[in-house]
């Protein structure tokens, strides 16, 4: 017996690392789960590990970032295991260069990974658990990154919208029954292989990518049916949650602001006050200025 007898789920890149951690751990508490991932053989092993474990899962290769493999996807799920009551948006990739060198050929890849495959699985399978009756939880992938992170515009701009869209959507499909939800997950994969901080590759410990299933499972199940609009940092030893976006601290004057008032008064207050921004929150290193470099 586990949490999630009786369901069904879709994990989109189930294949391996992170999301295969998904798979294992949805299916080893009793859903049934469909395994996509662009690699057709690597998802059928996923498939092949549950069965023998005594679980029910089946492959796709669907294509998430267009509509017709996100309708597939969801279409699948409902064919093989009479409905879909969870997705985890876990598939993704990375095409990293800095901001000024980057191809709109690169920029518009990760996107349509990330930002549209996210968006057109979730309301594929939204559509569905609507239609069902049911309710569902959605699960979605943001990253640190989305703090923002050197050579990943694309990247780090997939994820905070992510992270806006989770927010959208909890709000929207509340009314449905619909969970949403986003991790942040930890673990060593081929994309974190090629992690950079301050722009350069880091040599990272190991961290089992599979660590962050079980709290997938956990938000996948009718036990987290009060948890929606939230982000968790997962895996390893932490579970963590992001804190929501807010206004800080503020200046108010009556009548409104001049130009001669924020000379005189955002040295003193707001601009003593300013944060570092990016995965290295060091103190705020500019308060001399961000003069250009001279040309080599």
């Amino acid at each position: 017996m586990g949490i999630l007898d009786g369901k069904a789920a879709v994990v989109t890149g189930g294949g391996r690392g992170i999301g295969r951690g998904h798979c294992i751990h949805l299916a080893a508490q009793g859903a049934s789960v469909i395994v996509n991932d662009i690699d057709p053989d690597e998802a059928g092993k996923v498939v092949q590990e549950i069965s023998d474990a005594g679980g029910k899962a089946q492959a796709n290769n669907d294509d998430i970032g267009s509509r017709e493999g996100a309708a597939a996807l969801v279409q699948q799920c409902a064919d093989a295991f009479g409905g879909i009551h969870a997705l985890v948006n876990n598939a993704g990739n990375v095409k990293d260069r800095t901001f000024l060198k980057m191809t709109d050929d690169e920029f518009d890849s990760v996107l349509r990974v990330h930002v549209k495959g996210t968006f057109m699985c979730s309301q594929e399978a939204a559509l569905r658990m609507k239609e069902q009756g049911t309710g569902g939880s959605i699960v979605n992938t943001v990253s640190a990154a989305h703090f923002g992170n050197f050579g990943q515009t694309n990247y780090a701009g997939s994820k905070g919208a992510i992270a806006s869209m989770t927010y959208t959507w909890a709000l929207e499909l509340a009314r449905a029954g619909i969970r949403v939800n986003a991790i942040s997950p930890a673990g060593t994969t081929r994309m974190s292989a090629t992690a950079k901080i301050g722009g350069k590759v880091v040599d990272l410990p190991f961290i089992d990518p599979t660590l962050n299933g079980p709290f997938v499972a956990f938000l996948c199940s009718d036990e987290a049916s009060y948890v929606t609009g939230q982000i968790f940092g997962t895996g390893a030893e932490r579970i963590t949650m992001l804190e929501q976006p807010k206004y800080g601290t503020q200046m108010l004057k009556p009548g409104g602001w001049q130009v001669e008032d924020i000379l005189e008064h955002f040295p003193k207050n707001l601009g003593k006050q300013l944060e570092n921004f990016g995965l290295m929150k060091t103190p705020y290193p500019f308060y001399d200025g961000v003069p250009p470099k001279p040309k080599a």
